[in-house]
């Protein structure tokens, strides 16, 4: 035993054993530190799982993800064996701009054979009780967080704003590393609290996005199926008329008088003029919407305009019996705009105002007002109800009484006028009252910043421009085009105006027909059995021997961009269907070098 006595037995006991207990302490605070934490974050998991699948309402979602907070750290104090015990957790919310916070959430309430658990307020000397519904002064809570060691610890949300503070009240003092080890455990999990409420909010916010999309899409499905039995109902409707006019002038044994075939072919002219009108709104639209709708600026004679514009409705007023009028400002003679469109936007209000009115007047009214010129057609019909006219310029929208009357419409022309007027830096307004009329104003700028310009090439809206003409029969027109009935009438119509037409319906027919014909023009349809009519214009331009005959292409592809794709292979200039007769004939005179007289006698 001598061999140990020199070592200081009692000192060892002294530096050696205190050391040891304190790293068992430390790992086992530290274990019990993350075990309570890893727990918290899994309840608030559970939590915003929870909430994600049952989609509740924000406050009780956000108030489980509280009370969860204030359970979670009072359990983990309870196991701790930490000599934390006798502690209570809560949380005091405040509105921003308020002076107190009220305690909302708390894990322990004192009962009345309980000892009471207070906030000591250091700094003030004063003892707050933490108990539900106790109205805590901001500043004390702002002295709670600030003091050592700790008591409260601030919630804030997403954008940084302060909500409230996670607070915890005690029945005795702490040692120094015990009150560490709380705030630690405090701190953090007022941390883990607030990503909680942030993740919450991002969700709540992204299913408000997503529902808000939904009813949209349920809106525009509903709108959809609207359309398409409106639209169903306006081609049935004048396709019955065309075939009904048709079975008549070919039914066998019925020989019509001459008033009553032309009776027949105004009805089937009409009708197919209310059909292409559907499509060009609805072609119109579709281009408005994909932000490709050209503007051809030109300064405009507003008086001509708009007695152009009243020629094109007058019959329909007169069947119905109505006075139809305009007037027009002295001040008012000429105006920067689309001509084509300005008329298009003028003549859905005035068939508006007619289909609408069965007795009385329509008027178009044209005004100055500053910098801006007011269209205003107003009339004395039946008037619009404040909700509908909530959504009177909305695609597709029909006013319920109207459709139930039989009135005809698609609902895209008056989306179709505002559209067209915001491209103009106008705007539409409608004023209304049941069984007092409607006042609808066009307001358009006097000028445009882009300046008078645009195509100066031929425009369909201008077709009936062209002067008539009597070529030589010795012109030839080489018509490619697969349809019978559009090859057919075209041939008939051309042969009236002097031309000597042939026709061929595939590529392979055109390149026989070209080694014995030298024609003046060829009208060239895109679509062949036997091939692509754009790619046949190519290969005629790089043939030597017919690169220099003019080609003008009649197509179904009538969307923007669509005459440019054209004119880029070559053609010489390009007509939409369905064709308008007086335009072919134009652009036929003008690439075939016909004489251009008038001539009082079309030839048979």
């Amino acid at each position: 035993m001598q061999q140990y006595s020199s070592l200081p037995d009692q000192n060892s006991q002294i530096d050696a054993t205190p050391k040891l207990l304190t790293t068992n302490q430390q790992l086992r605070a530290q274990v019990w530190l993350e075990r309570s934490l890893n727990h918290l974050q899994s309840r608030l998991n559970d939590c915003l799982l929870s909430a994600c699948k049952t989609v509740p309402q924000a406050e009780a979602a956000q108030a489980e993800v509280f009370q969860t907070v204030v359970n979670e750290i009072n359990t983990a104090v309870d196991s701790s064996n930490l000599a934390l015990t006798g502690s209570a957790v809560g949380i005091a919310l405040f509105e921003p701009q308020e002076t107190v916070a009220t305690v909302c959430y708390v894990s322990r309430s004192p009962s009345a054979n309980s000892e009471a658990l207070f906030l000591e307020v250091l700094t003030a000397e004063k003892k707050l009780l933490l108990r539900l519904q106790e109205v805590i002064e901001v500043e004390d809570l702002q002295q709670l967080e600030n003091q050592q060691p700790p008591s409260a610890w601030p919630l804030a949300d997403d954008s940084g704003s302060l909500m409230g503070w996670l607070i915890i009240a005690d029945r005795e003092s702490l040692i120094e590393s015990l009150a560490q080890l709380r705030s630690e455990l405090m701190a953090r999990s007022a941390k883990y609290c607030t990503t909680a409420l942030a993740q919450l909010r991002q969700w709540q916010q992204r299913y408000e996005l997503l529902s808000s999309s939904n009813q949209e899409l349920q809106h525009t499905n509903q709108l959809k199926n609207q359309f398409l039995a409106n639209t169903s109902h306006e081609i049935r409707t004048p396709l019955s008329s065309i075939i009904l006019s048709s079975n008549l002038l070919l039914a066998p044994g019925y020989e019509p008088t001459r008033e009553r075939q032309q009776e027949y072919l105004n009805i089937i002219q009409s009708s197919g003029k209310h059909l292409l009108a559907l499509i060009n709104d609805i072609l119109d639209l579709s281009k408005i919407e994909a932000n490709q709708m050209d503007v051809q600026w030109e300064t405009i004679d507003v008086a001509l305009l708009c007695s152009n514009v009243l020629a094109l409705v007058k019959e329909k007023a007169a069947n119905k019996g109505l006075r139809l009028c305009v007037e027009i400002d002295p001040d008012i003679t000429t105006l920067v705009a689309d001509s084509l469109r300005l008329k298009q936007m003028l003549l859905n209000l005035l068939f508006n105002a007619l289909k609408f009115t069965s007795k009385g007047s329509v008027v178009l009214e044209v005004a100055p007002k500053g910098e801006f010129v007011h269209f205003t057609v107003w009339d004395t019909g039946t008037g619009i109800s404040q909700e509908d006219q909530a959504q009177l310029f909305q695609p597709y929208f029909q006013i319920a009484k109207a459709v139930a009357d039989g009135v005809e419409g698609t609902g895209l022309g008056l989306a179709v006028t505002r559209k067209l007027a915001e491209i103009h830096g106008g705007s539409v307004k409608v004023e209304s009252k049941l069984d007092h009329g409607s006042r609808f104003t066009l307001v358009l700028p006097l000028k445009q910043e882009a300046g008078v310009g645009g195509d100066e090439g031929v425009r369909e809206a201008n077709s009936s421009s062209f002067l008539p003409f009597t070529p030589s029969s010795c012109v030839d027109i080489l018509l490619v085009e697969d349809d019978f009935a559009n090859a057919h009438l075209m041939q008939i119509f051309l042969r009236k105006l002097g031309y000597q037409v042939t026709w061929v319906k595939n590529a392979a027919q055109m390149w026989q027909t070209l080694t014995q014909l030298d024609p003046a023009v060829i009208l060239m349809d895109v679509y062949l059995a036997d091939g692509n009519g754009l790619e046949l214009v190519q290969q005629l331009r790089e043939n030597r021997q017919y690169g220099a005959i003019p080609i003008i292409i009649q197509t179904a592809m009538a969307m923007k961009g669509d005459r440019e794709i054209c004119l880029a292979t070559g053609v010489n200039d390009y007509i939409s269907k369905p064709i308008d007769l007086p335009l072919l004939a134009s652009l036929v005179a003008k690439y075939s070098k016909a004489p251009t007289e008038v001539d009082g006698e079309s030839k048979d």
